[in-house]
C-alpha cells in the first residue's frame, strides 16, 4: 500500500487543516470517501492502510486532522477546542470537496460526523466506527473501571498526558500482541487530546439523534474492543436504525490491526450492497 501516492493538502480558515488525500487512479462514479479520526490522534492513522486501499477500490480517499490534531493548526489552544468545533472542521471541508462524500468516522470521530448531521448537510451515507455511545463515555468507563481497574488506570494516565508501557496501550487498542516495530510507531505518534472535547463526550455536548438528519448509515463494533464495547456500538445503531455489523477478533484502533483488511472489506461489501454514487443520496437499506 506505501507505493500509493497520499497528497498533503490545507483545508483554509481558523486553523489551517490538515487534508490527505489518495485519488490518483481512482473512479470519478465512485464516491469520495472523508475519514474523521478518533481521540488522540490524527488523519495518519487512515493512511496507514484504509486509503490507498479504498483508492485501490476506485474510491477517492480523504483523511482531515481536526484542528489541534496532526498537522493541522490550533494545537496551542487544543484544550479549548470542543465537538462543535470538530464538526466546524468537518463541514470546512466538506465544502471544499465538492462532490459530497460519505463519511467515516472512528470513536470519537463517529460523534463529529453525528454532530455535523445536525446541520442538515448533503451526505450520501455514513460509516461509524466504534462509536462512542449515544450516553457518552461514562458507561464504558465505569464498566472498565471495575473489570480491568490496572488498566483502566493505565487509560487514564495515557488521557491524561503522561506515557504509559506499551503492554497497556496494545491491551488497549488492539486485539492482541502485534509486532514491537509498528505498535512503537503507532505509539510514539500519539497526542494530547482536548479537555473540553473529552467533557463533551461525557455527556455535556453529546450530538442529538433527534436532530440529526437521516441517511444510510452503517455501525461497526469491535468484539474485543474494551474502550468503545461492542454491545455499546449495537447501541448506537439500534437508536440511528442503521444496518449494524460486528468485527470479529478486533479490537479498537480497527484501521490499524493487524486484520484492518477484513474491517475495510465489511465497509465495501456495505457500499455496494446499498448503492452509492458521488452528490446523491444512498438506497436505505
Amino acid at each position: 500500500m506505501s507505493s500509493v501516492e497520499i497528497e498533503r493538502h490545507v483545508v483554509e480558515g481558523e486553523h489551517a487543516l490538515e487534508l490527505l488525500a489518495c485519488t490518483t487512479g481512482t473512479d470519478a462514479d465512485r464516491a469520495p470517501l472523508l475519514f474523521v479520526h478518533g481521540a488522540y490522534v490524527g488523519a495518519w492513522c487512515w493512511a496507514e492502510h484504509w486509503m490507498p486501499w479504498f483508492a485501490a477500490q476506485g474510491h477517492p480517499a480523504y483523511a482531515l486532522s481536526l484542528r489541534g490534531h496532526g498537522r493541522s493548526g490550533g494545537r496551542e489552544h487544543l484544550n479549548a477546542f470542543g465537538l462543535r468545533d470538530y464538526a466546524e472542521d468537518l463541514l470546512a471541508t466538506i465544502a471544499q470537496l465538492g462532490p459530497a462524500p460519505i463519511l467515516i468516522g472512528h470513536s470519537m470521530g463517529a460523534l463529529v460526523v453525528q454532530k455535523a448531521l445536525e446541520r442538515a448537510i448533503r451526505c450520501p451515507g455514513v460509516v461509524l466506527i466504534c462509536p462512542v455511545s449515544p450516553f457518552g463515555v461514562l458507561p464504558a468507563t465505569f464498566s472498565l473501571a471495575f473489570t480491568r481497574p490496572a488498566l483502566f488506570a493505565q487509560i487514564q494516565a495515557m488521557a491524561a498526558g503522561h506515557r504509559v508501557s506499551l503492554d497497556a496501550f496494545q491491551q488497549a487498542m488492539f486485539s492482541g500482541p502485534i509486532e514491537a516495530e509498528p505498535l512503537q510507531r503507532i505509539y510514539s505518534r500519539m497526542q494530547a487530546e482536548s479537555s473540553r472535547a473529552l467533557l463533551d463526550m461525557s455527556g455535556w455536548g453529546l450530538p442529538n439523534p433527534w436532530r440529526a438528519e437521516r441517511v444510510a448509515t452503517l455501525v461497526l463494533g469491535a468484539e474485543r474492543d474494551v474502550l468503545t464495547p461492542a454491545a455499546l456500538a449495537e447501541v448506537s445503531a439500534r437508536m440511528l436504525g442503521a444496518a449494524y455489523r460486528l468485527l470479529p477478533e478486533t479490537g479498537h484502533a480497527v484501521m490499524l490491526e493487524t486484520g484492518w483488511m477484513s474491517a475495510a472489506h465489511a465497509v465495501l461489501d456495505w457500499l455496494e450492497a446499498v448503492g452509492e454514487s458521488p452528490g446523491c443520496a444512498m438506497r436505505s437499506g
